[in-house]
């Protein structure tokens, strides 16, 4: 059981590879801290270890299995996005960038379908602008990462039809998937009031923002969660409650953590070991 980069490399550059013969090995429960020079390939490692990119050479594995599959065998919801425009944010061809959930290959033409829901890595952005819709209400983005059996669930016990046919309706609905949003008790956890639910990400502060990148995160109830710099651009007092609550989760759900940080202070506090990137 465990979160695996084999033999990972990678290049932007045809030749000149960021990283190369990569190997890391994360457990359940665990809290790595990537450590390397700027420009040394962080970053780069957390979107091939999440599945945001495809690698040149070598796999990505989830307690065995290769994360393509992984991610594909769960439960997840089919939209249409515009890949050029996020591969060209994140400076990558747009034939090399993932689909949000499993990697599937973008249709013909500009546009392709791909999907997103649960997954069993899950990556929190360093700028968590990069991680929305802008075109979306937050409440609407944090539905669309609901597992199905939560929303289900949410969608049986709030009244929405019968507890018969109508409850796989239901558990597709995003009324159903918001109200599993609430019961998790995410919200409250992390401070994001009801109000902000129906705002767009440009109304938000990027620490408001940041908590919604958090939350969307945990609700899809990953396995794994990488984090690059997730709280850099935040206050001292704002980061050490964001990482109180994400380590009491994870040691609550035996989750495993990959994070990117420059503060000494955060390393000490929450690595369980460092990896260093040659």
């Amino acid at each position: 059981m465990s979160l695996e980069a084999r033999d990972i490399s990678f290049s932007y550059v045809p030749g000149r590879p960021i990283l190369h013969d990569v190997n890391l090995v994360v457990d359940p429960g665990e809290r790595v801290v990537l450590t390397a020079p700027s420009g040394r390939g962080k970053t780069t490692l957390c979107r091939v270890l999440s599945g945001y990119l495809r690698p040149d050479a070598g796999t990505v594995l989830v307690d065995g299995v290769e994360l393509s599959r992984a991610r594909a065998a769960r439960s997840c919801v089919p939209v249409v996005r515009t890949r050029s425009a996020r591969a060209a944010r994140d400076g990558v061809p747009a034939a090399r960038a993932q689909g949000a959930c499993d990697g599937v290959p973008a249709a013909s033409g500009s546009r392709g379908s791909r999907l997103r829901g649960p997954r069993p890595v899950q990556l929190i952005w360093q700028h968590p602008e990069q991680a929305f819709d802008p075109l979306l209400r937050l409440g609407r983005s944090l539905a669309e990462g609901v597992p199905s059996r939560a929303a289900a669930r949410a969608g049986g016990s709030s009244g929405a039809g019968s507890l018969g046919a109508a409850r796989p309706a239901a558990a597709h609905s995003s009324v159903a998937r918001l109200e599993a949003v609430r019961e998790t008790g995410l919200l409250e956890r992390f401070g994001i009031r009801e109000a902000w639910l129906d705002r767009f990400p440009h109304e938000l502060s990027g620490g408001e923002l940041m908590r919604f990148c958090i939350v969307r995160a945990l609700i899809a109830e990953p396995r794994y969660l990488v984090c690059d710099e997730m709280t850099a651009m935040l206050d001292a007092v704002t980061q050490a409650e964001l990482w109180r609550e994400v380590i009491a989760i994870a040691s609550e759900r035996s989750m495993g953590i990959v994070l990117v940080s420059h503060s000494p202070a955060l390393v000490d506090r929450v690595a369980t070991r460092l990896f260093r990137l040659i």
